[in-house]
């Protein structure tokens, strides 16, 4: 037998430090259930909601025989895939209740069913039971807790599993493991590790793929490292190994984001000479690369060839030029190309519609895009709660601050439900238009019922308070954050800091200064350019030295604002450039 220790510090199961693998003679093989024959059910038929699902199961429990157990385990795939993810866990129970055999297929699906909700503890919790069962684990079941404990951020408890499994020899890792764990490392920028498990791969028994080699290569391309991305494709073309459009989409992306246009000219041309042809995405990797660089009539160009070629444009496609052109703030040619589409027979999804609403917000044309939102439950779909939001941004910038109130009611009323960007954007806006008493209300509000309450909203009305001479008030917020537990940060004591120098209060910024300075919040740019800033509205040039001496020292230099406002100084007193080569000189060493 073997064991498998999990480890407390690493956390992978919070509630069970061990479980056994039992390979005995006395595991019931999933061929011994094969002679049961019930009525013939067709789940893909009979199941089109959750009424569905759950009517034909209390049918099936009742059958005499019961039907067979991969028709139970279809049922729950159907209903993962419809993501009623609590109405699994409760057919499980029942059928473990009414003692329906339970098969390692049927695991498998709860175990993923349990990481697809986020819960990859009450996945692992599952184990004893399938240990109870006489089922061995396999390696599709530790792939897919894996793979949720990569969901959920786990890095670390991912990767000891992993070692766990290859050190103690408790299952071999197949290609399906490998790419699992090497695309889990990669997109959380873990490059070196990735590369090293392909090399791990190369020198065991299950060799790399294009698809393993394609995870490392993208890899690469993400961390702007084409010359490595390139060496592996070189690599891949000296083993022989097939090369595929992932592959060069990859790089092709990867080209793009540096503005490496030759690269992917000899990238695409080195496809084509391999019968390798560029589909929909190739093409839109190309043209995200060229709107994202402004060049979008370029990318249009691009889009009128793949047509040419046979390869029609999708949502995706029309989406990135329309994007392309709100960056340039040219939302007229954005409608334009979202008529195209239209015309096309193309249904705009919501990520089209909040492209152009933001672009028309942006332009403070807020009539035009308040019709795009009318537009959106017109054609059946609902607004995103950032619709929403980017609405509500653009009201408050054309002071049209009852309907950016209406717009907040009816998302309280009719959903989607309102998040901390919301709340953030409503506050800064009523601070914004001197709304204190308002803003304030709805801060209390948030904070009886605990909706985010972080140390983000606390920011915004701190600042919001010092903006509108609110200092006190101020103040008071920002002693109360010790009483609740929230730990401050650098933009915290900033913004007191700031609405102190404000009102010439240099004394009390300084206090403020020591104080985070003893709680173990270093100072940063900001805060020394407030401080300057304050020095001299207020004309404390000899303190104001000291504190440039010191920003110097710290590597921090004058933002445009400070910069401004020391031009404004001296033309009124010459004599405060006297400090300036001696900070210059600093500089130098």
């Amino acid at each position: 037998m073997t064991r498998i220790l999990v480890s407390k510090s690493n956390a992978i199961i919070p509630f069970i430090s061990s479980f056994y693998i039992l390979r005995s003679s006395s595991v019931r093989p999933y061929s011994s259930l094969k002679g049961k024959v019930g009525v013939r059910i067709n789940v893909e038929n009979e199941v089109k909601c959750l009424d569905d699902a759950v009517n034909l199961f209390n049918r099936m429990v009742r059958m005499k025989p019961l039907p067979s157990l991969p028709v139970f385990c279809e049922l729950l795939n159907t209903m993962i895939n419809m993501k009623h993810y609590y109405a699994v866990i409760s057919l499980f129970r029942e059928m473990r209740k009414l003692d329906i055999p339970i098969n390692e297929f049927i695991f498998s699906n709860v175990i993923n069913n349990y990481c697809l909700m986020h819960r990859v503890d009450c996945a692992f919790s599952l184990l004893p039971i399938h240990l109870k069962s006489g089922i061995p684990f396999n390696v599709v079941t530790f792939t897919t807790l894996i793979r949720g404990l990569f969901a959920e951020n786990k890095v670390t408890d991912a990767v000891v599993l992993f070692k766990k499994l290859v050190r103690e020899k408790i299952c071999e890792p197949n290609k399906v493991m490998y790419g699992t764990v090497m695309n889990g490392l990669s997109k959380r920028g873990h490059t070196e590790k990735t590369l090293s498990l392909l090399r791990l791969m190369e020198q065991g028994s299950t060799k790399p793929d294009i698809y393993i080699y394609s995870i490392v290569i993208d890899a690469f391309c993400k961390d702007r490292n084409l010359d490595a991305a390139i060496s592996i494709l070189n690599e891949m073309k000296r083993k022989g190994i097939p090369l595929d459009i992932v592959t060069y989409s990859s790089l092709i992306d990867g080209s793009c984001k540096l503005g490496q246009w030759e690269k992917v000219k000899t990238l695409f041309s080195e496809m084509v000479n391999l019968n390798i042809y560029p589909t929909v995405l190739t093409f839109n990797i190309l043209i995200d690369g060229l709107c994202k660089e402004g060049k979008v009539e370029d990318a249009e160009e691009v889009m009128r060839h793949m047509i040419e070629k046979g390869v029609e444009p999708n949502i995706i496609t029309y989406s990135v030029i329309m994007d392309g052109y709100c960056l340039r703030g040219q939302v007229d040619r954005a409608r334009r190309v979202f008529d195209v589409l239209i015309d096309k027979g193309i249904e705009p999804n919501i990520f089209s519609y909040n492209i152009l609403i933001n672009g028309y917000c942006k332009k403070k044309e807020v009539a035009n895009a308040m019709q795009l939102l009318g537009e959106i439950s017109q054609r059946g779909s609902k607004p995103y709660v950032v619709t929403y939001n980017t609405i509500q941004q653009g009201l408050f910038d054309v002071g049209r601050i009852g309907d950016a109130k209406k717009i907040y009611a009816e998302m309280l009323s009719r959903g989607p439900v309102p998040n901390s960007s919301t709340h953030h954007t409503l506050l800064k806006g009523y601070f914004r238009y001197g709304l204190v008493e308002e803003a304030m209300s709805l801060f209390n509000k948030l904070k009886i019922n605990r909706e985010d309450t972080d140390i983000e909203l606390y920011n915004v009305v701190i600042n919001g308070l010092c903006k509108n001479g609110k200092l006190d008030e101020a103040q008071s917020v920002f002693e109360n954050l010790s009483l609740i537990g929230l730990p401050l940060d650098v933009r915290t004591y900033n913004t007191m800091i700031t609405g102190f120098c404000l009102q010439g209060l240099l004394d009390e910024a300084k206090s403020m200064l020591r104080k985070m300075k003893k709680n173990s919040c270093l100072p940063d740019n900001v805060t020394y350019n407030v401080f300057v800033q304050g020095f001299l509205r207020w004309s404390k040039f000899s303190e104001m030295r000291t504190f440039m001496v010191e920003m110097a020292d710290r590597g921090f230099s004058f933002d445009a604002s400070t910069a401004g406002i020391l031009v404004n100084v001296v033309r009124e007193n010459p004599s405060v450039l006297d400090m300036i080569p001696e900070l210059h000189s600093k500089n130098k060493y």
